[in-house]
C-alpha cells in the first residue's frame, strides 16, 4: 500500500483515554490517514490541547463532523453511546466500523453483522468482517488465560480469577474512585461475582467447550496504578506442567502478540504495548495461570487497531511494534 492510498481513519470520541491512544497510534501507522477526531465538546481545537504530548505530533483539529470519505471509523464511546451514534449516524455498509464499547459484544438482532473481536479466538472471522466488537479489557486478560485449556476440552467445573486493573480502565470521566487522593496507596474490590465482562468470557467458553459452563469466580481490584491489567487464575488441571506449557505454545504460536514466559512477569513488561505475557505454574493438581496486559492497548485501542490491520489484509503487527516501560 503507498502512502497515497493510506486508509481513511476517523475516530469517534477521540477525546477520550481510549481515543487518545488510537491518535497516537494511528499517527504513526504507516497506512493509515487521520481525517477526523470527532469530539462535539473540543471541536475546532487542536487535540493537543486534550491530549498535550500530541504537541508538536499533529496540527489535527477536532472537529463535530466525520469525514465522509472515511474508510474505517473507530467508536471510542462510553458504554450506551455507540448504540445512539450509529442510528443518528449511520454510516454506509462498505465502511468498517470497530466498536470500543460494549455495546456489540454479544449477539442480539439489533447487532447482526458484529463480530467479536479478539484475534487469538477468530482471526480469519475477523478479516471477512466489516463490523467489529472490540473485547473487554478484563475479558482480553482473563480469555487469553484460557483459550488453550477450552479448545483442549480442559477447563474444569471451577475456576477462580483475581485481576487488578489501572485506574485509567474507569474511564477519562472523574468520580469518587478514580480520583489521585483516594486511589494512591489504596486498594479496592468492585463488582466481585458480577462484572459485565463475564458474559463475553462465557460466551467465548462455550463456544471453544460447549460440553461444560465452568463458573468463573471473578474478583476484581481498583489498582493504585494508572494503567495496566495484572491478572491471576486458579483451576484444577491434571496435566503434568510440561505438557500444559506445551499446549499453549502450540496454541499461540501462530499469534505475534501472546508470549508465554519462563518466569514469573511483572507489569510493566506489557506496558504501553500490544503484548500479553501468560505465565503457568503447576502445584500439585492446580494450574496457576498469570495474565498481563495494557489495558488501553491489549485491552481496547491497540487491539482495536489490530483488528483494523486485519480487517484490510495488512500484517497483524503493523503500527503496533511497542517497546515496554521498563522503568
Amino acid at each position: 500500500m503507498t502512502p497515497k492510498n493510506k486508509i481513511r481513519a476517523a475516530i469517534v470520541g477521540a477525546s477520550g483515554y481510549t481515543g487518545g491512544e488510537l491518535l497516537r497510534l494511528l499517527l504513526h501507522h504507516p497506512q493509515v490517514e487521520i481525517v477526523s477526531a470527532y469530539s462535539r465538546q473540543y471541536a475546532g481545537e487542536p487535540v493537543h490541547r486534550v491530549h498535550p504530548d500530541l504537541l508538536g505530533e499533529t496540527d489535527l483539529l477536532f472537529s463535530a463532523t466525520v469525514d465522509p470519505e472515511v474508510e474505517v471509523v473507530f467508536l471510542s464511546l462510553g458504554h450506551g453511546v455507540s448504540r445512539t451514534f450509529l442510528r443518528e449516524h449511520p454510516f454506509p455498509g462498505e465502511v468498517k466500523l470497530i466498536d470500543l464499547s460494549r455495546d456489540f459484544r454479544l449477539p442480539s438482532p439489533e447487532n447482526p453483522d458484529f463480530v467479536y473481536g479478539l484475534p487469538e479466538l477468530q482471526r480469519e472471522l475477523i478479516r471477512r468482517a466489516n463490523r467489529v466488537a472490540n473485547p473487554g479489557c478484563f475479558a482480553t486478560a482473563i480469555q487469553l488465560a484460557l483459550l488453550p485449556l477450552a479448545a483442549n476440552q480442559l477447563l474444569p467445573a471451577e475456576v477462580h480469577i483475581h485481576a487488578i486493573t489501572g485506574s485509567t480502565g474507569a474511564g477519562k470521566e472523574m468520580r469518587p474512585t478514580t480520583h489521585f487522593t483516594w486511589r494512591h496507596n489504596n486498594l479496592s474490590v468492585y463488582n466481585p461475582f458480577t462484572h459485565p465482562h463475564l458474559p463475553e468470557i462465557e460466551r467465548t467458553l462455550r463456544q471453544l467447550q460447549p460440553r461444560l459452563h465452568p463458573k468463573l469466580r471473578f474478583v476484581p481490584y481498583r489498582g493504585n496504578f494508572t494503567r495496566g491489567i495484572f491478572a491471576t487464575l486458579y483451576l484444577k488441571c491434571e496435566l503434568p506442567g510440561e505438557r500444559v506449557q506445551e499446549m499453549y505454545r502450540e496454541y499461540y504460536q501462530t499469534h505475534p502478540f501472546v508470549w508465554l514466559s519462563p518466569e514469573n512477569p511483572d507489569l510493566k513488561q506489557v506496558l504501553n504495548t500490544n503484548r500479553a505475557i501468560l505465565y503457568l505454574e503447576k502445584h500439585g493438581d492446580l494450574l496457576l495461570v498469570v495474565s498481563a496486559i495494557d489495558n488501553l492497548l491489549k485491552g481496547a485501542s491497540g487491539q482495536a487497531v489490530q483488528n483494523m490491520n486485519l480487517m484490510f489484509g495488512l500484517p497483524e503487527t503493523s503500527g503496533l511494534q511497542l517497546k515496554a516501560v521498563a522503568f
